[in-house]
């Protein structure tokens, strides 16, 4: 059954799979989110084995088990329709403060439930609407083709068997191919089996557990049934990029990548999620890639309707030089040694002593016939969309948990912060020093902790002359120049937040709805103006865009821009 809509799945009795995961009987829960951003999930009934009894011990069996969960009419109606290989779930209404924080912003609601019309209202129609969701077309659900099917079956196999250690599986292929898609999935099914997987983020851009411009390590071990924006998670290691894109910054990316990376322990297999920029330069990054981080298997999507990619056989690897490799043959001719780029990466001290090497990696091709909406012109204006929704997925947990009511972020209380007590630094700009905290005012803030001692500065701020690569904890906002105080709005627990000495502000923003709809406030709204020169030198987010009516007439200002005055 395709669905579209949020709900929490039960399986009362046999066995049931969405995104490939498998519910059965005796599981806990499951929140399922099916949206209107992504593919729409199914729920599928799945065989499974049932030991020797006769028609009647099932059936009765099956009653047991419904009985703490419906009422006795609604019991007897079922078991009439009940045979012994089918499967029951219960379907209940799904509310989360992340959900319910989402949808509070105006135009976001469409998200996870968007009317349209229904010619055919039927009992189903309204037990389903009743929940949260609501049935569609069976063409309309996830479909995987069958290369992707047999690519999952494979790894999944190799995952389980461990002859050769822990599998290193890099996803790779252009943009809109479905690599994501098959990450959850995958994700999913090898969590049918074991009991942890781990993930590597390498795609500044579209992030799949974190908000965007991070590169991340995190350890798996539940399953991933919705969207990005509905499962943000605090990863093991985590540097904060600042920018949804590498470009004019490569090295500084891999070298990131190289950081993170070294703290995967090869105790749970690995998959690392790539960019879909897989020309030019993209793609020797990606040679680059796999050059540093050996993968066992290469996954590579390709679609009739995506740029000609080469198949990154092992042959081929090897004969092309990388952004910052070289070939097999230029290293013979020339004597170029890949320790050479490689020389700071450790790993745990159990791997020093006997590394796992791979001797190449075996290539696996998935074609795709993965249907999106996105077209080349409306591309980054959906990708946009999607950040945003990460960011404020993560914003989210800043709520109590249901069923307490919504807080307005300005009447949450911030952490204080002296501005001698942090180092700080723009990562994607140069701000002059008098603009500086300008640049920091309202703006998406990475906390992150850097090895040098910073305390001992009797003012502030502290500003960095570069920046660091250094692991990152959380995110938050906010600043009081008459107190000099930072005010961090932050999920970060105090735990953790006591290791925070540094702050990195990037290129990644905090969604203009969080400014515009702000709840409870009377007069001017804090950070929106109508009184705004659009023609001063910077005051557009891209020089030399046009912009509409409506963002002259009331524009949430991109930063770094003097738009506030500040004592």
């Amino acid at each position: 059954m395709a669905t579209y809509g949020i709900c929490r799945v039960t399986c009362l009795y046999g066995q049931v799979q969405v995104l490939g995961y498998t519910i059965s009987q005796g599981h806990p829960a499951q929140d399922v989110f099916s949206t209107y951003t992504h593919s729409r999930l199914t729920i599928n009934a799945v065989h499974y084995s049932v030991p020797e009894k006769s028609k009647k011990e099932v059936k009765r069996e099956a009653r047991a088990l419904l009985r703490s969960h419906l009422n006795r009419d609604d019991r007897c109606w079922l078991m009439k329709n009940f045979s012994p290989l089918c499967s029951i779930v219960m379907l209940e209404q799904l509310r989360t403060s992340t959900v319910n924080f989402l949808v509070s912003h105006p135009g976001l609601s469409y998200v996870f439930v968007q009317e349209s019309p229904t010619f055919q209202i039927n009992s189903e129609h309204l037990a389903l609407r009743s929940v949260g969701i609501k049935r569609e077309k069976k063409k309309n659900g996830l479909r995987l083709t069958e290369s992707a099917l047999s690519a999952m079956e494979e790894l999944v196999t190799v995952s389980c068997e461990e002859v050769d250690g822990c599998p290193v599986i890099l996803v790779c292929g252009s943009q809109d191919v479905g690599k994501s898609t098959f990450n959850r999935y995958l994700i999913n099914q090898l969590l049918n089996s074991i009991s942890c997987v781990d993930y590597l983020e390498c795609d500044l851009g579209q992030t799949e557990f974190t908000p965007p411009g991070c590169i991340s390590l995190l350890n798996i071990t539940e399953p991933i049934l919705g969207p990005p924006f509905t499962h943000q998670r605090t990863p093991q290691k985590m540097v904060y990029y600042g920018k949804p894109s590498c470009k004019n910054n490569y090295e500084n990316y891999i070298e990131i990548i190289q950081y993170v990376f070294s703290s995967y322990k090869r105790e749970a297999p690995l998959i690392v999620n790539t960019m879909g920029w897989v020309s030019d330069k993209g793609l020797l990054l990606l040679i680059d890639l796999i050059r540093l981080l050996s993968p066992s298997h290469v996954v590579q999507f390709s679609s009739g309707r995506s740029k000609y990619m080469p198949n990154l056989t092992p042959d081929y690897v090897d004969d092309m030089d990388g952004l910052y490799t070289k070939s097999k043959s230029r290293i013979r001719n020339r004597g170029f040694q890949l320790a050479e780029f490689t020389e700071s990466l450790e790993f745990a001290d159990e791997e020093k002593e006997s590394p796992v090497v791979f001797t190449g990696h075996k290539l696996i091709c998935v074609q795709s016939d993965f249907a999106f909406r996105k077209t080349p012109r409306n591309r980054e204006s959906h990708n946009k969309v999607l950040r945003d929704l990460a960011v404020l997925g993560y914003l989210g947990q800043l709520q109590p948990p249901v069923p307490k009511p919504l807080y307005p972020l300005h009447g949450l209380t911030p952490y204080q912060v002296p501005f001698n007590a942090v180092a700080l630094r723009i990562t994607h700009a140069d701000v002059a020093p008098t603009h500086i905290l300008y640049a920091v005012n309202a703006s998406w803030v990475g906390l992150c902790k850097i090895l040098d001692d910073v305390r001992g500065y009797a003012n502030g701020p502290i500003l960095l002359a570069q920046t660091p690569i250094c692991d990152c904890l959380g995110f938050g906002e906010g600043i009081d120049m008459e107190k000099r105080l930072y005010h961090i709005l932050t999920p970060v627990p105090p735990e953790e937040l006591r290791n925070v000495n540094c702050l990195l502000v990037g290129a990644i923003s905090i969604p203009q709805c969080v400014f515009k709809s702000q709840r409870g406030l009377e007069g001017t709204i804090p950070y929106v103006t109508t009184d705004y020169n659009s023609k001063l030198p910077g005051a557009s987010e891209k020089i030399g865009a046009r912009e509409t009516e409506e963002t002259r007439e009331e524009k949430v200002h991109p930063k770094p821009k003097l738009y506030r005055k500040i004592n």
